[in-house]
């Protein structure tokens, strides 16, 4: 099956004055769009074409470069936009928010080691919540690599994602990453956060 760039559920505008409206279109329609049509050249005709991307993305490794950074970057970027929203910003849901808690003492000592784990990715990559057999982890990961990946350092289910590739912030922030970081804490979209988390 050929895999297709999912629409937004809000405008590209609509994350301002957070995220600007010229990003989002650039970051959807040409990145994102630019993974799809990569990671469906790059699957056609083999053993991969009729599995979902989490099965793909669970033998990345093995799979080749071009199926592992395309698959990465189509699902990361999938779930980069379900877990904004113009409404966004406040705190998770009772039962997340009880296992930042006990995983990490606070929400705020969660949210710092998480804007960390992005301020601090070297290059372009993604910071994330990770739901591992032992509780949520905060991680990073270079590229489009993620938690679901063979290859990753922290395997887990991503419940949160924050893009740093520069294309995802430059227009606006240019080389102030932190300050991209702690505007996208105002748009997370924490219903679908929870749902992730299975709450």
């Amino acid at each position: 099956m050929a895999f297709e760039l999912p629409n937004l559920k809000y405008d590209y505008n609509a994350l301002e004055p957070y995220i600007d409206g010229r990003t989002m279109e650039i970051h959807h329609g040409k990145h994102h769009g630019g993974y799809t049509s990569k990671l469906n050249a790059a699957i056609d005709g083999s053993s991969l074409a009729d599995k979902g991307i989490e099965e793909i993305l669970t033998g990345a490794g093995t799979h080749g470069p071009a199926v592992r950074n395309n698959g990465g970057g189509f699902y990361n970027h999938t779930l980069f936009w379900e877990v904004m929203s113009p409404s966004g910003g406040g705190q998770p849901g009772a039962k997340l928010l009880e296992a930042i808690n006990q995983a990490f003492g606070s929400f705020d000592e969660f949210r710092t080691k998480f804007s960390d784990a992005a301020a601090t990715r070297f290059g372009s990559g993604w910071a994330w919540l990770v739901n591992t057999d032992s509780g949520l982890v905060v991680t990073s990961t270079p590229n489009q690599d993620n938690p679901l990946m063979d290859v990753a350092e922290v395997k887990g289910t991503p419940v949160l994602g924050l893009d740093v590739w520069e294309h995802a912030y430059y227009l606006k922030y240019q080389n102030r990453r932190p300050e991209y970081i702690e505007a996208f804490w105002n748009v997370v979209n924490w219903e679908a956060v929870n749902m992730r988390f299975g709450s």
